[in-house]
């Protein structure tokens, strides 16, 4: 396995690994777009999400999970060797500051071909700055994993709804994360120019 393993770098699905296809709880609450192209942390484009807590399906919670294949709950045999990897890095940030997500996690699968290990980030509270969020993954087993990355938030922790986005997620190794850094030192990043994006409906 080739890391960085990429989760979201841009819309590109042939850099991109698995597919936010778990979508649980209030589902009709929560819009998607791939490619918001206002202030993304890195590239042309980063995800964002806006959640409006209507609890359409009384189920006051809501959350995504990348999953491999596209809508794999456990019953198709999905899961990736990711044994190497020790980190899950992703940025963040919300739209007004204050916005809670009550967990970023990784692995959990359960079904007919289980995931072999599953770990989280709690309590996370967003800033309107980018700030990058890190998932240790040293001591887990992580020789079948397919549900790559998600996140969960209850609706009484955002009673008036959110907008948030996301960046750059991706599993790590020690030597993968070494040879990033030596890339950015060699190469400025360009700036960007916000323009509108395109919502897309779920």
């Amino acid at each position: 396995m080739e890391f960085p393993f990429y989760i979201y770098k841009d819309s590109h699905p042939w850099e991109n690994h698995g597919a936010p296809s778990g979508w649980m709880g209030d589902f009709r609450d929560l819009r998607l777009d791939f490619k918001w192209k206002d202030h993304p942390y890195e590239g042309e484009e980063c995800l964002r999400f806006d959640y409006t807590a209507e609890g359409s399906r009384f189920a006051n919670m809501i959350g995504v999970m990348w999953q491999n294949p596209a809508n794999n709950a456990g019953e198709l045999d999905g899961g990736i060797d990711l044994s190497g990897a020790t980190k899950l890095t992703f940025w963040a940030r919300g739209q007004d500051g204050g916005e809670y997500v009550g967990s970023f996690s990784f692995g959990g699968t359960l079904g007919a071909y289980p995931d072999t290990d599953t770990t989280s980030l709690q309590d996370v509270y967003l800033s309107t700055n980018w700030a990058r969020y890190e998932i240790d993954l040293t001591g887990l087993d992580l020789s079948y994993i397919s549900s790559f990355f998600g996140w969960a938030t209850a609706r009484y922790r955002n009673p008036g709804g959110m907008v948030f986005f996301l960046d750059e997620i991706r599993i790590e190794s020690e030597e993968g994360a070494a040879e990033l850094v030596e890339a950015d030192e060699e190469e400025e990043r360009p700036e960007h120019h916000p323009e509108e994006g395109v919502l897309l409906l779920r």
